[in-house]
């Protein structure tokens, strides 16, 4: 079985490369975006502002897809299946190394006034590479 240390799927976690992720609206139809993403804690990561869709959805319904793609092949991708829970617990920390990782910065520079930063962390159920 394939995990999040295996060095292909690593690698790609470890690099700046986008994930674009699923989850379901209340309808249940499916809400897609693209995020910044990393592994904390063994698991992968993600930030957002609480309040916004997905996290508002993921509230309602844990169950998230993640397709992490090599910026420099898309053919080579990593894609995660399982349930994701939030904190805000260390979640501005979280902000501000994903600004490193992305923007080489050493903080978000696109904070807004007042918002509450939340991380996800996702317990994978199922993690296929592909490599093209």
């Amino acid at each position: 079985m394939t995990t999040i240390d295996d060095p292909q799927v690593a690698r790609l976690l470890r690099e700046p490369n986008h994930a674009v992720i699923t989850t379901f609206l209340p309808n249940g139809s499916v809400h897609g975006t693209v995020v910044w993403v990393d592994v904390l804690d063994g698991r992968i990561a993600l930030n957002t502002a609480v309040g916004r869709v997905w996290p508002n959805n993921l509230e309602r319904d844990p169950r998230i897809t993640l397709v992490v793609y090599d910026q420099a092949n898309p053919y080579e991708y990593v894609e995660v299946r399982g349930r994701a829970t939030g904190r805000t617990e260390g979640a501005d920390a979280h902000i501000d190394q994903l600004a490193k990782k992305y923007l080489g910065a050493d903080t978000y520079p696109f904070r807004q006034e007042g918002e509450q930063r939340i991380s996800y962390l996702v317990d994978a159920e199922r993690i296929r590479h592909v490599k093209q």
